[in-house]
């Protein structure tokens, strides 16, 4: 059920949020437009040993981590538990085993301090950030893009989102990671790939863009493509490959979002996810948008990778419009957004 949001005046309400929902254990607090406390516990050194996220480590690692974050941040941010006004987690999509660590925290603190409890989706968190800290949440194409999920959503105002397109097999982000553990890269392997692609050739090796006229994204058949390229290869072909695997991707990620925004008629596009991190789809995308007459905004890139600032934000925008969740309510590890 969707409300009118797009003027959304932002009352001084504090916000206490947690995100665990993959491998970051994070807690932050919100007052208003004012970000007191952002913490974050990064397991990347741990699953990068076993070339993936483990769940039962994840979740063990969200069980030490997030205590402390909790009292590191109300520290940071002077703050005693009885002055805030909520408390809120991610409840999906994600592992179900670190999902549960972060809401039961919530709920449980939600319930000792009789104050509201909201159950957010990871997913509407990221697409929200790019207007994290401002009033106003208005009409645009909005392009999801990270390890687990690439899609396109029209989005009109809080909680009224209509997608448009998503993923039928690899995320985008999934494929960088695929791809650059056969280049033998560590995890997560799109920041390397970025690295290596920034002197390479992306015209070298010419890689397939699927399903270009489709709405829907699919990345499966260009990490084939790779994996089949490389027993081929000889010399120095490692950077040129990154270039051209990486532009492969953004080319396909620029046409459909500029398709999209053209067909539904708006002149926004945001972008969000840690695959938005990657400069050179910012600046492609940054100058499609241009040229088609569209406003482009993107999340900080601190706001892109999983964190609890941009939970808190959804969570204030939410509470704000009325909304509220039941602490008896589930995590949903395949919880959609529209």
């Amino acid at each position: 059920m969707g409300c009118d949001s797009t003027r959304l005046s932002i009352q001084v309400k504090t916000i206490l949020a947690l995100e665990t929902s993959c491998d970051e254990t994070a807690v932050a607090i919100l007052r208003g437009h004012k970000l007191l406390a952002s913490e974050i516990a990064s397991q990347i050194a741990e699953h990068e040993k076993h070339g993936g996220i483990v769940p039962e480590i994840a979740s063990r690692n969200h069980l030490v981590h997030a205590p402390r974050l909790l009292e590191g941040a109300t520290r940071k941010a002077k703050i005693e538990m009885k002055n805030v006004d909520a408390c809120a987690a991610t409840s999906g999509p994600g592992l179900a085993s670190s999902l549960m660590i972060g809401a039961s925290i919530a709920k449980g603190l939600a319930t000792g301090l009789r104050k509201p409890y909201l159950a957010i989706n990871h997913l509407e968190g990221h697409l929200l950030s790019p207007f994290f800290g401002g009033r106003d949440v208005n009409p645009n194409v909005s392009l999801i893009v990270s390890g687990g999920h690439t899609m396109l959503l029209r989005v009109d105002g809080l909680a009224d989102y209509q997608l448009i397109g998503r993923t039928v097999d690899d995320a985008a982000g999934e494929a960088f990671d695929k791809v650059a553990k056969m280049l033998g890269f560590g995890y997560p392997g799109g920041p390397e790939i970025e690295k290596r692609a920034h002197n390479g050739d992306p015209n070298r090796f010419n890689l397939p863009r699927s399903m270009l006229d489709s709405e829907n994204f699919s990345f499966s058949g260009l990490k084939t493509a790779v994996r089949y390229l490389l027993p081929k290869l000889e010399g120095d072909y490692v950077d040129d490959l990154c270039a051209s695997f990486q532009q492969a991707i953004v080319d396909v990620l620029v046409r459909k979002t500029i398709a999209a925004a053209q067909k539904s008629d708006v002149d926004l596009v945001t972008v969000s996810g840690g695959v938005s991190c990657n400069g050179e789809l910012r600046r492609q995308l940054s100058n499609a948008c241009a040229r088609h007459g569209c406003e482009f905004k993107c999340a900080e890139t601190w706001l892109c990778t999983d964190n609890a600032a941009m939970i808190a934000f959804a969570a204030l925008l939410r509470l704000q419009a009325g909304f509220e969740s039941k602490v008896t309510e589930e995590i949903d590890p395949n919880l959609a957004l529209a």
